[in-house]
């Protein structure tokens, strides 16, 4: 066999273009033999139902087996246009998997560097602010909590038997 110099090759639907001209191509290609299928199996139906019925036919067995003589060809019409629609199909796959994809994994790893530099930062600070704030509690010592009292007044709370086992 030949290679035919037309054929197309996956290194012309890397491109936008190129995946728009095949398209367009098949699309020519396609819908013609759609549109004559469709009329043919619409003109056999009806001519199939007008020879009429057969002896022993039940009543609309006529309509039944005409319409299921010319099925496959509704099938096969229905077939070529879920072919179109799968060429559709690849093409926005295309386009998300290997031009956006790439875009949004950049942006999510520039996000996960931002939110990294923002958690050292904030550790920093947080730090400081530790140190900061151990002036405005220069009796307490480390891990003591203040007694909280229960509103009766009577005796040491839940709070301070807590305070002392730990």
């Amino acid at each position: 066999m030949g290679t035919n110099s037309n054929a197309w090759t996956p290194e012309m639907l890397r491109t936008a273009e190129g995946r728009r001209i095949h398209l367009q191509q098949r699309r020519q290609q396609i819908q013609p033999v759609v549109d004559d299928l469709r009329r043919l199996a619409r003109e056999l139906q009806a001519d199939l139902a007008e020879d009429g019925r057969l002896f022993g036919d039940l009543p609309y067995q006529d309509r039944i087996r005409a319409w299921s003589t010319v099925r496959p060809i509704f099938q096969a019409v229905d077939d070529l246009e879920s072919a179109l629609t799968s060429l559709v199909a690849v093409n926005k796959r295309y386009e998300k998997n290997y031009e956006a994809l790439p875009a949004k994994r950049e942006a999510k790893a520039l996000e996960k560097k931002r939110a990294k530099e923002l958690k050292t930062q904030g550790r920093n600070t947080a730090v400081n602010s530790t140190d900061n704030i151990h002036h405005l509690t220069p009796g307490m010592a480390p891990n003591s909590a203040p007694a909280v009292r229960n509103g009766d007044g009577d005796g040491p709370s839940f709070m301070d038997y807590l305070s002392r086992e730990a």
